[in-house]
C-alpha cells in the first residue's frame, strides 16, 4: 500500500538508517556517545519531521521520549540458531492489508545467569527485512503493552550481527508508532517473544 507521503517516509527511514550506522561504529568504543546520538536523533525526528507519530496535541507539548537510565549491562550478544521450525505469522490490518513475518532463527542469550530466548523474524514481501520484537515483565506497566522493537531493518533499525551472533543492546529498545497514537497500525510482539523478567532498559511508556 502506497503511503500518503512516500518521499517524506523515505527521508525518515534514511535518517534512521544513518543513525544506526553511526551507532554501530561508536557503541563498542564510546557507548555513551552512541546512546546520546540515538536519543538526540529520535527526539529531532519526533519534533521536526513530517512523519512524526505524535498527534498535533502531543507534538505541541513534546519535550522528549522517556527512557530508563543507560546501563551497559544490557548490551548482550545473542547466539543465532537457524536449525528451528520455521513458521509464518499473518496479521490482517484493516487499513494496511496483510502483514506476514516468518520465524527464521532463535536467539539465545542470558541475563544475570538466567537463560533466555527470542525468535528472529523475516518480514515477508518485496525486499523483506529482519524483525525482532519482544515483551517483558515491564510491558503494560512501565513500557508499552504491545512490546518494543530491537530490530526492524526495513526501517533501518539494525544493531549489528554476524553469521552466528547478533547484538542485543536493550538500551536501544524502542516503541512502535502505535504506542503514541492509535491511528498507527503496527505488528505487536508475538507471545513466543515474551521474556519472563523485566527489561529495564530502552524506551519507557510515552508520557504524552
Amino acid at each position: 500500500m502506497t503511503p500518503r507521503d512516500p518521499i517524506s517516509l523515505a527521508a525518515w527511514r534514511r535518517t534512521v538508517a544513518e543513525t544506526y550506522a553511526a551507532i554501530r561504529q561508536m557503541a563498542p568504543s564510546d557507548p555513551d556517545r552512541a546512546w546520546r546520538t540515538f536519543r538526540s536523533a529520535r527526539d529531532t525526528l519526533f519534533k521536526t519531521h513530517p512523519q512524526t507519530p505524535l498527534t498535533p496535541d502531543q507534538h505541541a507539548r513534546y519535550v522528549g521520549l522517556n527512557y530508563y537510565p543507560s546501563d551497559s549491562a544490557w548490551r548482550l550478544t545473542g547466539r543465532l540458531n537457524r536449525e528451528i521450525d520455521r513458521a509464518t505469522l499473518t496479521l490482517d490490518f484493516s487499513t494496511d492489508g496483510r502483514f506476514q513475518f516468518t520465524r527464521i532463527a532463535q536467539v539465545s542469550f542470558s541475563v544475570a545467569g538466567q537463560p533466555a530466548y527470542l525468535s528472529l523474524y523475516w518480514i515477508e514481501g518485496y525486499g523483506g527485512g529482519l524483525f525482532l520484537p519482544f515483551t517483558d515483565a515491564t510491558s503494560g506497566q512501565e513500557t508499552y503493552g504491545g512490546g518494543r522493537y530491537l530490530f526492524d531493518t526495513i526501517k533501518g533499525a539494525d544493531l549489528g550481527m554476524t553469521e552466528t551472533n547478533v547484538v542485543l543492546d536493550f538500551k536501544y529498545a524502542y516503541n512502535p508508532s502505535c504506542a503514541y497514537d492509535a491511528r498507527w497500525v503496527c505488528p505487536l510482539s508475538p507471545p513466543e517473544n515474551s521474556l519472563p523478567f523485566p527489561v529495564r532498559a530502552g524506551e519507557m511508556l510515552f508520557q504524552g
